[in-house]
């Protein structure tokens, strides 16, 4: 009966190793997807920015082209 107890507690032990290995791995996961989120948030926000900064520019474009009576017709 001891060494059945003996061998069922070895095989606990190497259950809860693997068990905190699993447990290692998830946390590693979930660091890494963290890490991407914020990328992602800060490739948004920089998104965000430049789209920004174009629609002023296309608004100050627009404005030059009615001060200098451009068109987009073409010319005979």
């Amino acid at each position: 009966m001891y060494e059945i107890l003996k061998s069922i507690q070895a095989r606990l032990a190497q259950v809860d190793g693997k068990i905190d290995e699993l447990k290692l791995e998830a946390q590693a996961s979930r660091t890494a997807q963290i890490a991407l989120r914020q990328e992602i948030t800060g490739i948004h926000q920089e998104l965000s920015g430049i789209h920004a900064t174009l629609v002023r520019h296309e608004g100050r474009l627009d404005r030059i082209d009615r001060r200098l009576e451009l068109s987009d017709a073409p010319t005979p």
